[in-house]
């Protein structure tokens, strides 16, 4: 299927396929923070949030999204407008797949185009699939937000990585 699988920026058609597998990354405690699925209403307005620079892209194969990236803002502060944070999701049954290595890179591409000069991510220390990913693609270990945030009411530690694209 990877023959057939196509990166292209996300349309407002592909929101609810976006939203399927977000909420598949928030039910498996793997990916996020978040502990409660997103609405449509919800998902429409972070789409609203990722256009020019701040893009998202789809993995689409046989005309099914199986996956997304996307830029996000690291920060309002016109100090850091050259730093992009990074968000990858892929469908649960098409993971460990290189689909995830498929939409770095295209990000990556467009990020540069978009004059970011870093991304930066946040990831859990106990995934090591996403570890493995960002690791393979350059990226660095920066450090680890310890107890950052609550996940199913436990303090839940948060590993930084960052990637210099120029």
């Amino acid at each position: 299927m990877l023959s057939t699988l196509m990166i292209r920026p996300a349309t407002f058609q592909d929101l609810t396929s976006i939203q399927h597998i977000y909420n598949q990354g928030i039910e498996d405690r793997i990916a996020t923070l978040e502990s409660s699925a997103k609405d449509l209403n919800a998902m429409s307005d972070w789409f609203q949030e990722h256009q020019g620079r701040f893009i998202i892209l789809v993995a689409e194969a046989e005309g099914s999204v199986l996956g997304w990236a996307s830029l996000n803002r690291y920060s309002h502060r016109c100090a850091y407008d050259g730093v992009a944070d990074l968000s990858i999701y892929i469908e649960r049954a098409s993971r460990g797949r290189g689909i995830g290595s498929l939409l770095l890179h295209a990000l990556e591409e467009k990020a540069v185009a978009a004059d970011f000069y870093k991304i930066v991510l946040f990831t859990f220390p106990f995934n090591p699939m996403a570890q493995g990913l960002y690791r393979k693609g350059g990226y660095r270990e920066v450090g680890v937000f310890e107890k950052q945030g609550k996940l199913d009411g436990r303090m839940t530690d948060v590993m930084i990585m960052e990637k210099l694209l120029l």
